[in-house]
């Protein structure tokens, strides 16, 4: 894994050249450094939460334009034929490609994207604000559709990081009752500090049986845990690219009455869109800790011992 000062990218002519000023450091891309998910590419410069300024246009790119501010996320590429990207699933195209795993990703001084796959962002908030919404901000968005939480519903959040914070707030924006299960102290002030119900430690019951739960802690021991705590139909929603084994269930407990377990596998360029113009609405309250970019080492270890409150970001 390499970061910092690498050569500068070469353009193809449907891409942008990006100057980073900001990246998120993401769960993600402490399992691509620890070795919990394959390599993909040896020696890969991490970081899909990015930031930056358009530095040059390629030939062929229109509708971006020099100085433009820009996000580069997760998705990197897909086929764009194959019969999932041909029905609006690209999130499962088997030919996918990701930002700092299968190309270099943030944690430099530049970085390419084609066109295609950058973001245009919203205003009124920092670069550093910005660079969560990126990955922690859409896959919360996500995981929260696809609970098909109903208006008003309550929801569990189990793992109070970068996406819980967030994906919290769009919760409640439309009018739903949060209760978070956490093991953080510090997690579980910022909760309180955001409005939720209630918050307590990740393994006990909430107080109140939940319509669906989101699991973005990687454990799956919580699995159990949060079917058990569903009420009758609840979907619990595995935000996740990477989960520790789940243990044996048994049916009645966790199962039954029509509970359902869902993963969330990447996002599409759709769920961007429409999670960035939410966070263009609707003002979320994005709680972040800045590393300099030579602190990259630093950034990962404090989210890997849960040091991190809210979601641990890159300045250059």
């Amino acid at each position: 894994m390499t970061f910092g000062r690498i050569p500068r990218p070469t353009i193809l002519p449907d891409e942008l050249l990006v100057r980073v000023v900001a990246c998120g450091v993401c769960r993600t891309d402490l399992h691509v450094s620890e070795g919990d998910l394959p390599i993909h590419k040896s020696g890969v410069v991490p970081g899909h939460e990015v930031v930056g300024l358009v530095e040059e246009v390629g030939a062929s790119v229109s509708g971006f334009a020099f100085g433009d501010r820009v996000g580069v996320p997760w998705l990197h590429s897909t086929c764009g034929s194959c019969r999932f990207c041909v029905r609006g699933a690209e999130n499962l195209c088997p030919n996918s490609t990701y930002t700092g795993w299968d190309v270099d990703g943030g944690y430099a001084e530049y970085i390419s994207v084609a066109a295609a796959f950058a973001l245009a962002l919203p205003s009124g908030y920092s670069d550093v604000e910005l660079a969560p919404l990126l990955c922690a901000g859409i896959i919360g968005f996500r995981a929260l559709e696809r609970t098909d939480l109903p208006e008003g519903g309550r929801l569990g959040i189990y793992g109070f990081g970068g996406s819980g914070h967030l994906a919290a707030q769009i919760a409640m924006a439309r009018g739903c009752e949060v209760h978070v299960m956490t093991r953080s102290p510090s997690a579980r002030t910022l909760a309180l500090e955001l409005g939720v119900a209630s918050v307590q430690g990740s393994h006990d019951r909430p107080p109140v049986p939940l319509d669906a739960s989101i699991l973005f802690a990687p454990v799956g021991d919580l699995v159990p845990v949060a079917l058990e705590s569903l009420d009758r139909g609840g979907v619990l929603s595995i935000a996740g690219i990477h989960l520790s084994n789940i243990p044996p269930m048994n049916y009645q407990r966790h199962l039954f009455y029509e509970r359902q377990v869902r993963s969330v596998t990447a996002n599409t360029r759709v769920d961007a869109v429409e999670f960035l113009d939410f966070a263009g609405h609707h003002h979320l309250d994005v709680r972040v800790q800045r590393y300099p970019l030579a602190d990259a080492d630093r950034a990962l270890m404090d989210l890997a011992d849960d040091r991190v409150t809210g979601a641990a970001v890159l300045v250059y």
